[in-house]
């Protein structure tokens, strides 16, 4: 694993600016880009299973379990063995029970403010949920001066959310998308966009970073930035661009952090307490006009590198280890949606990334590419399926499980 000098993480900053590297990465990135390509219309999903042959040796078998899902974001497992799932633009958290999408969406769930990015995002279960019942969102909403991002919490009754509040509220101002997770040390972290400007090297926003709370959103007195001058001490990393995924390696304790580029610069980042992660001034991805974001692209003093990226883009959302008992070939094996590759539409995908020991990248594979859906969760279920979510107004559930039907050893 390779880092951007991660033990003088906080004096490579003035390096930059003494370089003076920093007016020209301030620049915005260029959005005014050629017309896009017609791409590729989806086909209608099938009413029956689909099955593919996998690079590890094994037949999946891929079964639709809900449809008419308008955008939904994230997948939540009860301990009941249901499943949550939010709807980012409807702004509704729906419940799916026993394979059946339950018409009725939960109540409790406050009003938000729906656009490209922003919605109601990400859904989370505090870690001792069997004794609490809390559970946790991130969503977008109104202020008087603007719109913000907020991350609330509600106890759940089986049908609906009740007693909810706010636990954390951006300035206004704060829009997009947000992933929320427990780290291994049981505080909540609480990702921010940070697509514009210089903003995720500012340390006085909280734009483009990752944050760290505690379960009633309290900041944490051993965050790295706590009394740190001109820093938001509920900062615990920087310098991220768009984060749309979060997840928890069981076994090492580390949170790993999913970014998406501009035109390519993809990542999945190692979370480490103060690091910078380099946007704007590092990527390894161009802006949509066509030229190189920047002209560093790792290996840059004070930065971190990412331990996975992509070029050209698959515009990635959604991430998780694979930790079940259905799949023993994929053990070791780190899940991405993409959304579309290369900037072109209906190329959406489901990749799977081998790691060795070491969690460092052995090879990759895609899968459920001909199905030409934006993928936008993935998520491992407590009996080792493996679910997805297709971005689109009539989304769906899908199911990744072992092959039933007798075929021919390869």
């Amino acid at each position: 694993m390779t880092t951007r000098n991660s033990v003088k993480r906080f004096h490579g900053m003035a390096l930059w600016f003494a370089l003076g590297f920093c007016a020209a990465a301030q620049a915005a990135v260029d959005f005014v880009a050629p017309p896009p390509a017609k791409g590729f219309a989806a086909p209608p999903l099938p009413e029956g299973p689909l099955y593919y042959p996998t690079g590890e040796g094994h037949e999946i078998k891929v079964v639709v379990v809900a449809r008419g899902l308008s955008f939904p974001y994230s997948i939540a497992f009860l301990p009941d063995g249901a499943m949550l799932v939010s709807e980012k633009n409807a702004g509704r958290l729906r419940v799916v029970r026993n394979g059946v999408l339950d018409p009725r969406p939960a109540n409790g769930i406050p009003k938000v403010i729906a656009n490209n990015f922003s919605g109601l995002l990400d859904i989370e279960l505090h870690p001792e949920f069997d004794s609490n019942q809390l559970i946790y969102f991130s969503y977008n909403k109104a202020l008087d001066e603007g719109t913000a991002v907020a991350v609330a919490r509600g106890r759940w009754d089986g049908r609906d959310l009740q007693d909810v509040k706010d636990i954390y509220v951006t300035a206004p101002g704060t829009t997009a998308g947000s992933r929320i997770a427990f780290g291994a040390d049981g505080r909540l972290y609480v990702t921010i966009f940070g697509a514009f400007g210089n903003v995720p090297q500012q340390g006085d926003v909280v734009d483009g970073k990752v944050l760290r709370l505690t379960a009633d959103g309290q900041i944490p007195p051993d965050n790295p930035f706590v009394g740190k001058a001109g820093f938001k001490p509920e900062i615990y990393s920087m310098g991220h661009r768009s984060a749309t995924g979060l997840a928890l390696h069981e076994r090492t304790g580390q949170l790993w952090e999913l970014e998406m580029g501009p035109n390519g610069g993809d990542e999945v980042n190692i979370l480490k307490p103060g690091a910078n992660y380099g946007w704007p001034l590092v990527s390894t991805g161009r802006n949509y006009a066509g030229p190189y974001q920047t002209k560093a692209f790792n290996n840059v003093e004070g930065m971190e590198d990412p331990v996975i990226y992509w070029m050209p883009s698959i515009s990635v959302s959604g991430i998780a280890f694979y930790r079940g008992d259905k799949f023993p070939a994929w053990q070791n094996s780190l899940f991405v949606g993409g959304m579309r590759t290369g900037e072109i539409a209906g190329t959406g995908r489901l990749e799977r990334i081998h790691l060795n020991a070491d969690m460092q990248e052995i090879r990759r594979e895609t899968l459920l590419a001909d199905l030409r859906r934006r993928i936008r969760e993935v998520a491992v279920s407590p009996d080792g399926y493996i679910y997805v979510l297709t971005d689109e107004a009539d989304g769906a559930l899908l199911r990744i499980e072992p092959s039933d039907r007798q075929t021919e050893k390869r």
